[in-house]
């Protein structure tokens, strides 16, 4: 159902679960203050890497695209604002693509997907942050460089730790969120 007085925000909770929606907000949460468990500063772009990427992949993997893309965007956006607010804008829009993205492409039921899934969401993560140092915050590409090796550490971290996580996850909530193809 699609509520009638033209809210967009409105549109894209109609029809959701509360429990999708009560997920969506926990794993914000989650994201936020993971994020800000751990932050390595990056000197030559303001930036800081962290650990926030597994539980992004946890959330898209195991919930699905709804969570996963607002725990990714809101999530990171909320720990940019303490400390980075210059950073939170591009990281509601990059993160946010990261969790959607790889819910969308994560079925549920073969670890391929979930590895492409990882893979796509971590492209657009660290392509993402690149564009925006180099370009937009016009930072220089040599900036936005320097950030890369601790982009690449970041989201293969989250790799390793948020697909078997997931998939862990994903056993003991059986078709929830991805429908079985039996």
């Amino acid at each position: 159902m699609i509520l009638d007085h033209g809210d967009f925000e409105m549109r894209i909770w109609a029809g959701r679960t509360t429990l999708e929606i009560s997920l969506a907000a926990v794993f914000t949460a989650i994201v936020a203050v993971t994020t800000l468990t751990v932050r390595v500063p990056v000197v030559a772009t303001g930036g800081y890497i962290n650990i926030g990427d597994a539980v992004i992949f946890i959330a898209a993997l195991s919930m699905g695209w709804l969570v996963g893309g607002v725990a990714g965007g809101v999530g990171s956006a909320i720990a940019d604002m303490i400390g980075y607010p210059v950073f939170a804008p591009f990281t509601l829009v990059i993160k946010g693509l990261e969790g959607l993205t790889a819910g969308l492409i994560a079925d549920g039921l073969r670890a391929r997907r979930d590895l492409l899934a990882w893979g796509v969401g971590s492209t657009i993560m660290v392509a993402g942050y690149f564009f925006s140092e180099a370009y937009l915050m016009r930072l220089g590409v040599a900036a936005a460089l320097s950030e890369l090796p601790g982009n690449l550490t970041q989201v293969a971290f989250g790799g390793v730790v948020g697909v078997p996580v997931a998939r862990l996850i994903r056993r003991r909530i059986q078709g929830i969120f991805f429908k079985s193809k039996s």
